[in-house]
């Protein structure tokens, strides 16, 4: 592979926060390089960097020192008007707690962001509705998430991480709150994107299911990476 093959770089980067007097080290000097198409997942205990790895990259942080580049831009030189474009445009989100908008529907919620990027409607509704079907929710259109199950949500939420064909999906914990079977189910899904489609993933875990899935896992303590395992 080539350096053009790189989504995301993260260059020797810290992150420092203040908790009254006291200092945290939450990222401590850490390398991390992605590659498009990549199934990875960030796995530690509890304080180890992982979200704050995800909120680097997703450009919801910024670093206290070092450089994260996605598609070798660096975020921190960006407005903020550029960061949320590249939010919009370049980055999925799949959150634990499934982030939808409860008065849209599951089509609605799923075509979002391709409605503020201004993708016209006739191919709007063309992708949405085979994204669904993609997704298991074929004929669930018009749900609610009120309407639906835990699972089913998150299928939503998936459907519109992907919808605008970013450069990477970032997962946090999105296994958290299903059973194992819907774990599975979800799992499995975002696995066949990943290999049919080329979607590169980064999830934050503790969720062993997902470890087993991943081709590469990166181990996190305190801050900074302890180890790695790749896999065919």
């Amino acid at each position: 592979m080539t350096d053009t093959d790189l989504v995301v770089e993260l260059d020797h980067v810290t992150k420092t926060y203040r908790q009254g007097k006291i200092t945290v080290d939450a990222l401590r000097g850490l390398d991390l390089q992605v590659r498009r198409g990549e199934f990875l997942a960030l796995t530690g205990p509890s304080g180890s960097g992982k979200t704050t790895v995800l909120n680097l990259i997703g450009a919801l942080d910024v670093p206290t020192s070092g450089r994260v580049l996605l598609e070798h831009q660096d975020l921190a030189a960006l407005s903020r008007a550029q960061q949320s474009r590249l939010r919009r445009d370049r980055i999925g989100f799949v959150f634990q707690s499934y982030n939808l908008i409860p008065v849209l529907t599951a089509f609605e919620n799923a075509e979002l962001v391709l409605r503020l990027q201004g993708v016209a409607e006739d191919e709007r509704t063309r992708r949405v509705r085979q994204l669904l079907v993609d997704v298991g929710l074929g004929g669930m259109e018009d749900r609610r998430p009120n309407e639906m199950s835990g699972g089913q949500q998150q299928r939503v939420a998936i459907a519109r991480a992907i919808a605008s064909a970013p450069a990477v999906i970032l997962a946090d914990e999105p296994t958290a709150h299903v059973d194992s079977a819907t774990a599975d189910m979800l799992l499995a899904l975002m696995e066949r994107l990943n290999r049919e489609r080329g979607a590169t993933f980064i999830f934050s875990t503790h969720d062993p299911r997902v470890m087993a899935r991943a081709r590469r896992i990166v181990r996190m303590s305190d801050g900074a990476i302890e180890g790695e395992e790749t896999r065919s």
